[in-house]
């Protein structure tokens, strides 16, 4: 193969892609989302700079993707902090968990997502919408919130996921292991459109283990949880700072 096939592939390995090109389309992508509020001291050792902590802010959450064009029928569960960028509300994705491998490696490749493989499930069990999330066989998280209780503006919501500015942090090493690539990176949703939101009580339970640290972030007070369905698309993102510069 030449220089331009080479540069004309999408993801390694050549002969057989883990993902193709993007944009990608997600359709009924479903999230379970626990608000809490956490320990400011870890909340600000985990912020890369600049990002600053909007608050004590905290967010667990569930997505099953049944609909994803590239990566596939998967499902995914981890934490955020809720931050701001040079004065810019954001959201940071501290740790990711998820069974499939197109996006594990897609998400970590090109947009920094903080991805590692685990058993995530999102279910509905009678009355009540339950998260799960297994990793080398032990349960690290426990997600339930009453289903379908108080109903939210599906369009109020659409404009928030598609404004909202989302941030990684990338780190990929070279060959010597030296740093390759240290860049905070930004994206904004795109094309979004709710099906349906609802607000209502939820808990969250989170097991410590040394290789899945989500109870790192511990819950000092649960706020809200949300359940949401949406079609989206996750574009290409932008370098909002390289460390390397």
């Amino acid at each position: 193969m030449n220089k331009e096939q080479i540069l004309a592939g999408s993801s390694m390995p050549l002969a057989s892609p883990s993902y193709p090109k993007g944009p990608y389309r997600f359709l009924n992508r479903e999230y379970l989302l626990v608000h809490y509020e956490s320990d400011p001291e870890v909340i600000r050792e985990m912020l890369p700079e600049p990002l600053e902590p909007d608050g004590n802010h905290v967010f667990y959450e569930w997505m099953k993707m049944p609909d994803s064009s590239g990566f596939g029928s998967y499902q995914e569960s981890g934490c955020g902090i809720a931050a701001t960028y040079n004065g810019i509300a954001c959201n940071f994705s501290v740790m990711m968990y998820l069974d499939d491998e197109p996006p594990t490696s897609g998400g970590r490749e090109i947009w920094g997502f903080p991805k590692k493989f685990g058993v995530p499930r999102l279910d509905v069990i009678h009355d009540t919408l339950t998260g799960t999330l297994h990793y080398d066989r032990e349960l690290v998280a426990m997600g339930t919130m009453a289903y379908k209780n108080e109903k939210l503006d599906a369009e109020e919501i659409s404009r928030g996921l598609a404004s909202k500015l989302n941030v990684n942090l990338k780190l990929i090493p070279d060959v010597d292991g030296s740093p390759k690539i240290a860049q905070l990176v930004g994206y904004h949703l795109a094309d979004v459109s709710v099906k349906f939101a609802f607000k209502g009580p939820a808990r969250l339970h989170l097991v410590p283990h040394v290789n899945c640290r989500v109870a790192d972030l511990p819950v000092t007070k649960i706020l809200y949880g949300q359940h949401i369905l949406a079609d989206l698309t996750l574009p290409y993102g932008e370098v909002l700072l390289d460390y390397l510069d």
